[in-house]
Protein backbone atom coordinates (compact mmCIF):
# COMPACT_ATOMS: atom_id res chain seq x y z
CA UNK A 1 0.00 0.00 0.00
CA UNK A 2 3.18 2.31 1.03
CA UNK A 3 4.72 1.65 -1.98
CA UNK A 4 2.11 2.23 -4.29
CA UNK A 5 1.06 5.66 -2.08
CA UNK A 6 5.08 6.54 -2.96
CA UNK A 7 4.48 5.48 -6.64
CA UNK A 8 1.16 8.03 -7.01
CA UNK A 9 3.38 10.77 -5.01
CA UNK A 10 5.69 10.43 -7.25
CA UNK A 11 3.52 10.33 -10.62
CA UNK A 12 1.80 13.42 -9.15
CA UNK A 13 5.09 15.50 -8.33
CA UNK A 14 6.36 15.04 -12.33
CA UNK A 15 3.18 16.21 -13.21
CA UNK A 16 3.38 19.29 -11.02
CA UNK A 17 6.81 20.13 -12.26
CA UNK A 18 5.99 19.37 -16.40
CA UNK A 19 5.48 22.35 -18.68
CA UNK A 20 1.76 24.08 -18.64
CA UNK A 21 1.63 25.59 -21.82
CA UNK A 22 -0.15 23.97 -24.78
CA UNK A 23 2.47 23.05 -28.00
CA UNK A 24 3.69 25.20 -30.06
CA UNK A 25 5.10 24.50 -33.29
CA UNK A 26 7.92 26.93 -35.34
CA UNK A 27 6.10 28.81 -38.06
CA UNK A 28 8.30 30.96 -40.03
CA UNK A 29 5.82 32.04 -42.51
CA UNK A 30 5.66 35.45 -41.17
CA UNK A 31 8.19 37.78 -43.53
CA UNK A 32 6.90 39.66 -46.19
CA UNK A 33 6.76 37.22 -49.41
CA UNK A 34 4.41 35.28 -47.17
CA UNK A 35 2.14 38.15 -46.43
CA UNK A 36 1.97 39.07 -50.52
CA UNK A 37 0.91 35.01 -50.64
CA UNK A 38 -1.67 35.54 -48.37
CA UNK A 39 -2.50 38.61 -50.12
CA UNK A 40 -3.29 37.18 -53.58
CA UNK A 41 -4.97 34.19 -51.58
CA UNK A 42 -7.61 35.96 -50.22
CA UNK A 43 -8.05 38.80 -53.59
CA UNK A 44 -7.48 36.37 -56.47
CA UNK A 45 -8.07 39.41 -58.65
CA UNK A 46 -5.51 41.35 -57.78
CA UNK A 47 -2.72 40.08 -59.98
CA UNK A 48 -4.72 40.47 -62.98
CA UNK A 49 -5.18 43.98 -61.97
CA UNK A 50 -2.11 44.97 -61.31
CA UNK A 51 -0.68 43.31 -64.85
CA UNK A 52 -3.75 44.96 -66.50
CA UNK A 53 -2.42 48.42 -65.39
CA UNK A 54 1.12 47.66 -65.71
CA UNK A 55 0.67 46.81 -69.00
CA UNK A 56 -1.70 49.91 -70.00
CA UNK A 57 1.01 52.26 -68.12
CA UNK A 58 3.91 50.72 -70.47
CA UNK A 59 1.84 50.71 -73.92
CA UNK A 60 0.76 54.18 -72.56
CA UNK A 61 4.50 55.44 -72.00
CA UNK A 62 5.09 54.07 -75.56
CA UNK A 63 2.25 54.92 -77.57
CA UNK A 64 0.95 58.23 -75.73
CA UNK A 65 -2.12 60.05 -76.76
CA UNK A 66 -2.80 57.30 -79.48
CA UNK A 67 -3.00 54.64 -76.83
CA UNK A 68 -4.68 56.72 -74.05
CA UNK A 69 -7.39 58.08 -76.66
CA UNK A 70 -11.06 57.41 -75.62
CA UNK A 71 -11.34 55.77 -79.10
CA UNK A 72 -8.72 53.37 -78.47
CA UNK A 73 -9.50 52.20 -74.69
CA UNK A 74 -12.99 51.73 -75.58
CA UNK A 75 -12.06 49.76 -78.90
CA UNK A 76 -10.35 47.14 -76.45
CA UNK A 77 -14.04 46.58 -74.62
CA UNK A 78 -15.63 45.98 -78.27
CA UNK A 79 -13.02 43.54 -79.20
CA UNK A 80 -13.04 41.97 -75.96
CA UNK A 81 -17.13 41.86 -75.09
CA UNK A 82 -17.50 38.46 -77.23
CA UNK A 83 -14.34 36.84 -74.81
CA UNK A 84 -15.55 38.73 -72.04
CA UNK A 85 -19.23 37.07 -71.89
CA UNK A 86 -17.98 33.62 -72.76
CA UNK A 87 -15.59 33.56 -70.24
CA UNK A 88 -18.37 34.79 -67.80
CA UNK A 89 -19.79 30.97 -68.78
CA UNK A 90 -16.15 29.03 -68.67
CA UNK A 91 -15.37 31.39 -65.37
CA UNK A 92 -18.54 29.34 -63.74
CA UNK A 93 -17.70 25.89 -64.66
CA UNK A 94 -13.81 26.25 -64.21
CA UNK A 95 -15.08 27.57 -60.49
CA UNK A 96 -16.78 23.86 -59.94
CA UNK A 97 -13.11 21.98 -60.69
CA UNK A 98 -14.65 21.66 -64.53
CA UNK A 99 -13.87 23.32 -68.21
CA UNK A 100 -16.30 23.73 -70.80
CA UNK A 101 -14.41 23.12 -74.24
CA UNK A 102 -18.05 22.87 -76.52
CA UNK A 103 -18.49 27.41 -75.10
CA UNK A 104 -18.02 28.79 -78.19
CA UNK A 105 -19.88 25.98 -80.47
CA UNK A 106 -22.57 26.82 -77.82
CA UNK A 107 -22.05 29.98 -78.87
CA UNK A 108 -21.92 29.75 -82.25
CA UNK A 109 -25.08 27.20 -82.39
CA UNK A 110 -27.68 29.91 -80.70
CA UNK A 111 -26.47 32.59 -83.03
CA UNK A 112 -27.62 30.65 -85.75
CA UNK A 113 -30.76 28.97 -84.33
CA UNK A 114 -31.77 32.88 -83.83
CA UNK A 115 -31.25 33.74 -87.45
CA UNK A 116 -32.70 30.52 -88.73
CA UNK A 117 -35.84 30.97 -86.94
CA UNK A 118 -36.22 34.48 -88.03
CA UNK A 119 -35.16 33.86 -92.15
CA UNK A 120 -36.19 30.34 -92.55
CA UNK A 121 -39.16 29.68 -90.40
CA UNK A 122 -40.39 33.43 -90.51
CA UNK A 123 -40.95 33.86 -86.62
CA UNK A 124 -40.76 37.40 -84.71
CA UNK A 125 -37.13 38.04 -83.80
CA UNK A 126 -37.95 38.02 -80.15
CA UNK A 127 -39.14 34.68 -80.14
CA UNK A 128 -36.74 33.51 -82.27
CA UNK A 129 -34.01 34.94 -80.09
CA UNK A 130 -36.17 32.67 -77.06
CA UNK A 131 -35.38 30.00 -78.84
CA UNK A 132 -31.36 30.83 -79.13
CA UNK A 133 -31.17 30.96 -75.77
CA UNK A 134 -33.44 27.95 -74.90
CA UNK A 135 -31.20 25.96 -77.65
CA UNK A 136 -28.10 27.55 -74.81
CA UNK A 137 -29.63 26.29 -72.08
CA UNK A 138 -30.51 22.94 -73.30
CA UNK A 139 -26.73 22.52 -74.23
CA UNK A 140 -25.72 22.84 -70.69
CA UNK A 141 -28.09 20.91 -69.31
CA UNK A 142 -26.97 17.76 -71.06
CA UNK A 143 -23.41 18.49 -70.34
CA UNK A 144 -24.32 19.09 -66.66
CA UNK A 145 -26.78 15.78 -66.76
CA UNK A 146 -23.99 13.63 -67.64
CA UNK A 147 -21.38 14.88 -65.46
CA UNK A 148 -22.94 15.54 -62.48
CA UNK A 149 -25.29 11.76 -62.78
CA UNK A 150 -23.64 10.15 -65.35
CA UNK A 151 -20.69 11.41 -63.22
CA UNK A 152 -18.27 11.57 -66.75
CA UNK A 153 -14.91 13.86 -66.65
CA UNK A 154 -16.35 17.34 -67.85
CA UNK A 155 -13.20 17.52 -69.91
CA UNK A 156 -14.77 14.59 -72.24
CA UNK A 157 -18.43 15.31 -72.13
CA UNK A 158 -17.60 18.78 -73.33
CA UNK A 159 -14.92 17.96 -75.80
CA UNK A 160 -17.76 15.33 -77.21
CA UNK A 161 -20.51 18.28 -77.16
CA UNK A 162 -18.17 20.75 -78.96
CA UNK A 163 -17.75 18.15 -81.66
CA UNK A 164 -21.85 17.29 -81.58
CA UNK A 165 -22.51 20.97 -81.67
CA UNK A 166 -19.96 22.00 -84.59
CA UNK A 167 -21.56 19.62 -86.59
CA UNK A 168 -25.00 20.42 -85.96
CA UNK A 169 -23.90 23.49 -86.51
CA UNK A 170 -23.25 22.97 -90.17
CA UNK A 171 -25.76 20.86 -91.10
CA UNK A 172 -28.46 22.81 -89.88
CA UNK A 173 -27.05 25.61 -91.34
CA UNK A 174 -26.08 24.09 -94.94
CA UNK A 175 -22.89 26.30 -94.41
CA UNK A 176 -25.16 29.18 -94.89
CA UNK A 177 -24.68 33.10 -93.95
CA UNK A 178 -27.40 35.61 -93.38
CA UNK A 179 -25.99 39.14 -94.36
CA UNK A 180 -26.17 41.84 -92.51
CA UNK A 181 -28.15 44.07 -94.81
CA UNK A 182 -30.58 41.47 -94.62
CA UNK A 183 -30.78 41.41 -91.14
CA UNK A 184 -30.57 45.28 -90.80
CA UNK A 185 -33.78 45.60 -93.24
CA UNK A 186 -35.64 42.56 -91.63
CA UNK A 187 -34.99 41.66 -87.88
CA UNK A 188 -32.62 44.60 -85.98
CA UNK A 189 -33.66 43.15 -83.10
CA UNK A 190 -30.86 40.66 -83.54
CA UNK A 191 -28.08 43.16 -83.90
CA UNK A 192 -29.33 44.65 -80.81
CA UNK A 193 -25.78 44.28 -79.15
CA UNK A 194 -24.05 45.68 -81.45
CA UNK A 195 -26.08 49.56 -80.74
CA UNK A 196 -23.42 51.93 -80.00
CA UNK A 197 -24.02 54.39 -77.42
CA UNK A 198 -22.35 57.47 -76.97
CA UNK A 199 -20.64 58.41 -73.58
CA UNK A 200 -18.66 62.03 -73.98
CA UNK A 201 -15.97 61.04 -76.34
CA UNK A 202 -16.04 57.23 -75.73
CA UNK A 203 -18.36 55.03 -78.15
CA UNK A 204 -19.76 51.92 -76.08
CA UNK A 205 -22.05 48.90 -77.84
CA UNK A 206 -24.84 47.35 -76.16
CA UNK A 207 -22.83 44.14 -75.83
CA UNK A 208 -20.01 45.83 -74.02
CA UNK A 209 -22.45 47.40 -71.25
CA UNK A 210 -24.28 43.66 -70.83
CA UNK A 211 -20.62 42.06 -70.52
CA UNK A 212 -19.87 44.29 -67.53
CA UNK A 213 -23.40 44.12 -65.85
CA UNK A 214 -23.30 40.12 -66.36
CA UNK A 215 -19.37 40.50 -64.52
CA UNK A 216 -21.01 42.48 -61.67
CA UNK A 217 -24.07 40.67 -61.06
CA UNK A 218 -22.26 37.52 -61.18
CA UNK A 219 -19.83 38.56 -58.86
CA UNK A 220 -22.16 39.45 -56.79
CA UNK A 221 -23.93 36.18 -56.53
CA UNK A 222 -20.72 34.15 -56.30
CA UNK A 223 -19.87 36.00 -53.25
CA UNK A 224 -23.53 37.02 -51.58
CA UNK A 225 -25.61 34.23 -52.21
CA UNK A 226 -25.96 30.39 -51.11
CA UNK A 227 -25.94 28.95 -54.70
CA UNK A 228 -22.48 31.24 -55.04
CA UNK A 229 -20.79 29.82 -52.01
CA UNK A 230 -22.23 26.70 -52.71
CA UNK A 231 -20.11 26.27 -56.28
CA UNK A 232 -17.17 27.54 -54.42
CA UNK A 233 -17.82 24.56 -52.13
CA UNK A 234 -18.17 21.95 -54.92
CA UNK A 235 -15.11 23.49 -56.73
CA UNK A 236 -13.20 23.04 -53.23
CA UNK A 237 -13.88 19.62 -52.27
CA UNK A 238 -17.34 18.08 -53.45
CA UNK A 239 -17.42 14.99 -50.94
CA UNK A 240 -17.21 17.77 -47.99
CA UNK A 241 -19.70 19.65 -49.82
CA UNK A 242 -21.89 17.32 -50.33
CA UNK A 243 -21.45 16.08 -46.21
CA UNK A 244 -22.48 19.56 -44.95
CA UNK A 245 -25.48 19.48 -46.66
CA UNK A 246 -24.79 20.94 -50.41
CA UNK A 247 -27.11 19.54 -53.08
CA UNK A 248 -23.79 18.88 -55.42
CA UNK A 249 -25.60 17.30 -58.32
CA UNK A 250 -28.44 20.13 -58.53
CA UNK A 251 -25.47 22.69 -57.82
CA UNK A 252 -23.65 21.38 -60.95
CA UNK A 253 -26.77 20.99 -63.63
CA UNK A 254 -27.29 24.51 -62.61
CA UNK A 255 -23.89 26.39 -63.07
CA UNK A 256 -23.85 24.42 -67.09
CA UNK A 257 -27.38 25.24 -67.27
CA UNK A 258 -26.41 29.47 -66.55
CA UNK A 259 -22.98 28.60 -68.93
CA UNK A 260 -25.39 27.11 -71.56
CA UNK A 261 -27.63 30.73 -70.83
CA UNK A 262 -24.65 32.69 -71.21
CA UNK A 263 -23.02 30.94 -74.34
CA UNK A 264 -26.33 32.15 -75.89
CA UNK A 265 -26.23 35.59 -74.77
CA UNK A 266 -22.88 35.38 -76.05
CA UNK A 267 -24.05 34.76 -79.57
CA UNK A 268 -26.84 37.42 -79.26
CA UNK A 269 -23.32 39.76 -79.07
CA UNK A 270 -21.52 38.10 -81.72
CA UNK A 271 -24.58 38.62 -84.12
CA UNK A 272 -24.35 42.64 -83.39
CA UNK A 273 -21.02 42.68 -83.33
CA UNK A 274 -20.28 41.05 -86.60
CA UNK A 275 -23.45 42.42 -88.15
CA UNK A 276 -24.32 38.73 -89.67
CA UNK A 277 -25.56 35.39 -88.58
CA UNK A 278 -22.01 32.65 -89.55
CA UNK A 279 -21.69 29.34 -88.61
CA UNK A 280 -18.18 29.95 -89.17
CA UNK A 281 -17.67 32.63 -86.56
CA UNK A 282 -16.06 32.47 -83.31
CA UNK A 283 -15.00 29.19 -83.80
CA UNK A 284 -11.83 29.85 -81.01
CA UNK A 285 -14.34 30.96 -78.43
CA UNK A 286 -13.66 28.32 -76.23
CA UNK A 287 -9.88 28.63 -76.11
CA UNK A 288 -9.93 32.48 -75.74
CA UNK A 289 -12.58 32.01 -72.82
CA UNK A 290 -10.00 29.54 -71.08
CA UNK A 291 -7.26 32.14 -71.79
CA UNK A 292 -8.86 34.81 -69.88
CA UNK A 293 -9.99 32.72 -67.02
CA UNK A 294 -6.71 31.41 -66.81
CA UNK A 295 -5.13 34.82 -66.99
CA UNK A 296 -7.77 36.14 -64.76
CA UNK A 297 -6.40 34.17 -61.91
CA UNK A 298 -8.91 31.47 -61.42
CA UNK A 299 -7.52 28.27 -60.40
CA UNK A 300 -8.14 25.59 -62.48
CA UNK A 301 -8.39 23.17 -59.81
CA UNK A 302 -11.89 24.56 -58.50
CA UNK A 303 -12.88 26.54 -55.81
CA UNK A 304 -10.81 29.92 -55.84
CA UNK A 305 -10.82 32.93 -58.09
CA UNK A 306 -12.98 35.81 -59.19
CA UNK A 307 -15.09 36.50 -62.22
CA UNK A 308 -13.86 40.21 -61.92
CA UNK A 309 -10.32 38.62 -62.51
CA UNK A 310 -11.42 36.91 -65.61
CA UNK A 311 -12.76 40.09 -67.08
CA UNK A 312 -9.19 41.38 -65.71
CA UNK A 313 -7.52 38.41 -67.44
CA UNK A 314 -9.89 39.16 -70.84
CA UNK A 315 -8.90 43.07 -70.95
CA UNK A 316 -5.35 42.20 -70.83
CA UNK A 317 -5.52 40.16 -74.11
CA UNK A 318 -7.36 42.92 -75.56
CA UNK A 319 -4.89 45.67 -74.59
CA UNK A 320 -1.58 43.66 -75.71
CA UNK A 321 -3.45 42.95 -78.66
CA UNK A 322 -4.18 46.63 -79.79
CA UNK A 323 -1.07 47.90 -78.10
CA UNK A 324 1.20 45.32 -80.05
CA UNK A 325 -0.80 46.32 -83.34
CA UNK A 326 -0.55 49.90 -83.00
CA UNK A 327 3.62 49.75 -82.48
CA UNK A 328 3.82 47.54 -85.74
CA UNK A 329 4.57 44.34 -83.82
CA UNK A 330 3.88 41.16 -85.72
CA UNK A 331 0.62 39.61 -84.75
CA UNK A 332 2.60 36.17 -83.20
CA UNK A 333 4.31 38.26 -80.82
CA UNK A 334 0.84 38.78 -79.29
CA UNK A 335 0.05 34.93 -79.26
CA UNK A 336 3.96 34.65 -77.94
CA UNK A 337 3.34 37.08 -74.92
CA UNK A 338 -0.04 35.57 -74.27
CA UNK A 339 1.40 32.21 -74.13
CA UNK A 340 4.39 33.68 -71.55
CA UNK A 341 1.51 35.29 -69.70
CA UNK A 342 -0.84 31.42 -69.41
CA UNK A 343 2.07 29.75 -68.01
CA UNK A 344 3.13 32.70 -65.76
CA UNK A 345 -0.59 32.76 -64.22
CA UNK A 346 -0.61 28.86 -64.00
CA UNK A 347 2.90 29.04 -62.10
CA UNK A 348 1.54 32.30 -59.47
CA UNK A 349 -1.48 30.15 -59.06
CA UNK A 350 0.47 27.14 -57.58
CA UNK A 351 2.80 29.27 -55.67
CA UNK A 352 -0.46 31.33 -54.54
CA UNK A 353 -1.68 27.42 -53.67
CA UNK A 354 0.53 27.12 -51.07
CA UNK A 355 -0.56 29.39 -48.88
CA UNK A 356 -3.23 27.16 -47.89
CA UNK A 357 -1.65 24.34 -47.10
Amino acid sequence: MSETTSRSDDYESVIGQSAQGIAEFDDDRHGLIHKVQHALHVTPSLVPLIVLLLSIIIFGILLGSKFFSPFALTLILQQVQIVGILGAAQSLVILTAGIDLSVGAIMVLSSVVMGQFTFRYGIPAPMAIAFGLACGTLCGFINGWLVAKVKLPPFIVTLGMWQIVLATNFLYSANETIRSQDIAAEAPMLQLFGAKVQIGGAVLTVGVIFMVLLVVVLAYVLKHTAWGRHVYAVGDDPEAAELSGVQVKRTLISVYMLSGLICAFAGWALIGRIGSVSPTSGQLGNIESITAVVIGGISLFGGRGSIMGMLFGALIVGVFTLGLRLLGADAQWTYLLIGLLIIAAVAVDQWIRKVSV
